[in-house]
This record gives C-alpha cells, structure tokens and sequence, in this order.
C-alpha cells in the first residue's frame, strides 16, 4: 500500500493517476474526502497531515509514503515519526531545485510549500528516502497566461529573456511512481528539469505554433504585472518574490537542463511543445 498526501491537488492527482496505472494500491489522505473525487480503487481516509495526530490510523500496512511539501504545514519530521513507528519503510519527498535559494527568491514558500523542510525531514526520517527537486511547472504558463492568450494575440509580462526548463508535471509523476514502487532511487536527491531551457518568449513563440496564432510577447515592468496580479488576488508576498526571482536570473536560466528526468525515464522527457500540444484546448478557453 502507497499512502499519498496532498492527493487531491493538482500534482498529487497526476502521482495517484499514475500509481493506479501501474496496479499499486493506493490509499489517499485527503481533509475532505467527500470531495476527493479520485480514480476507482483509491482508498480516501481522512485526516490532515499538517496534524500527525490524524493520520496514525492510516498508517497500517502502508509500505511508502508520498510527502508533498504543501500538505504538513510544519509537522514533517513528527508525521514521518509516526510513519516509521507504524512500519512505513520508505518516503519520496516532493522538493524543488531553488531550496538553497534565498527565502525571498523562493514564491512557492509563500503559497504554503515547504520543499526544504520536506527534503530534510525524508533524509533525517531513518526511512529509505527519495528527493524529488523539481524545476518548474509547465502548467505555470497556463496559469499565468492562459487569460491573456485567450482573449487577445499580446501576451504582457516580465522579463522575455527570463530562462528556465519547465518540466511536464506528468513526467514527474511517474518519477514520483518509480520512486515509491522500487528502491532504484532510493537515497537520491533527483535535480529534475524539463529538457530544453526557454525565455518567456519562446514559451509565447511555442503556445502561438500550436495555435496557429500570431502571438507576441511584450515585456511589462515588473511593478506593474506585480500590481496587476495582486489586484486580481494573488498574495502580495507571493507576487513580490515571483517577481524578486525574475528580477534576480533576468536574462540566463535559472536553472539549465540537467537531463536527469531522461535518465530516470529511460526515455526522452517531454518538451515544452509537447505539453502544449496536449493542453491547447485550455489555452483556447482561457
């Protein structure tokens, strides 16, 4: 048994899509789970892990444990304790390439991810361990753009030189998969990008090709996207250091391919232009 936490988000879905492909049973801890809506076969219990207390019960016959660094709140090293007293042997730890970045060049933090105390609670834990460091999301772009992009041909943000290798979060889902199903990665610490490094307006180039559209990109100072994205709800403290860590790689990569998702897969990792080929209809629909 596979005992996920942060199951009914938008990563932790895909891990649990891909676990049930691969005929692993799965159980998932999720605060509402009327709510969960998950494959046919997941077993959803209740509980929050951000309260260990909660979760001890759902330990029995568990064998490994996914922590996403949403999802504990700052109760990591007391929900692996109970893991491992209840006979949990292993634990693959969602984490990100920027943890040793500075706390302000780090927007996740303020969203609620903990990514370094999920990494250093997983290798502190006595379990067999795996951490995951992922570079960004593709889903990102659609986050940030998909609006824009649907209701005209000028895509405004920061910084078009901006450079990172998103990853597709479906290859990282099934790295998550390997991870908790064998010991090949155990004791790892994975630095896992996509395979190509973009600039926001390359990005902005690849959604146009996909959708036959003249799209183009127009750099925005960074206080106003700030100014309009707090406007339109985003937390302050969040957009102040998305825009800190634009501010800080403006024009190199932030963090260059590394080509371990290859390695790890066995196979070519998708692309940027691979994801939007499979997402174009929701750039279409905003």
């Amino acid at each position: 048994m596979i005992l996920i936490t942060g199951a009914t988000g938008a990563f932790g879905r895909l891990v649990v899509q891909r676990l049930v492909a691969e005929g692993a049973p799965v159980r998932a801890v999720s605060r509402s789970p009327r709510d969960a809506a998950l494959p046919d076969g997941v077993e959803v219990v209740q509980g929050d892990p951000a309260r260990p207390g909660t979760t001890a019960g759902h330990f029995a016959g568990v064998e490994a444990v996914f922590l996403h660094p949403r999802a504990f709140g700052d109760s990591a090293d007391r929900l692996l304790a109970l893991a491992a007293e209840r006979g949990v042997r292993k634990v693959v730890a969602l984490s990100a390439m920027n943890i040793d970045d500075p706390s302000d060049l780090q927007p996740s933090r303020r969203r609620g991810d903990r990514n370094k105390e999920a990494e250093d609670a997983a290798v502190a834990s006595g379990l067999a361990w795996t951490s995951l460091r992922a570079s960004s999301f593709a889903g990102n772009t659609l986050r940030a753009w998909g609006a824009q992009i649907h209701a005209g041909d000028v895509v405004r943000y920061v910084h078009a030189g901006f450079r990172e290798s998103v990853l597709d979060e479906r290859d990282l889902a099934e790295v998550a998969a390997r991870a908790l199903l064998t010991d090949e990665l155990a004791g790892r610490r994975l630095e896992l990008t996509g395979p190509e490094s973009l600039s926001h307006e390359e990005m902005v180039a690849v959604i146009a090709a996909a959708l036959g559209r003249p799209l183009r990109f127009e750099e925005v100072p960074p206080g106003a996207v700030a100014a309009h994205l707090i406007g339109n709800g985003l937390p302050e403290p969040f957009v102040r250091a998305l825009m800190a860590r634009y501010d800080h790689y403006a024009g190199r990569d932030q963090h260059p391919p590394t080509g371990e998702m290859d390695k790890v897969l066995g196979r070519p990792a998708r692309t940027y232009g691979d994801w939007v080929a499979d997402h174009v209809a929701a750039f279409r629909n905003g």
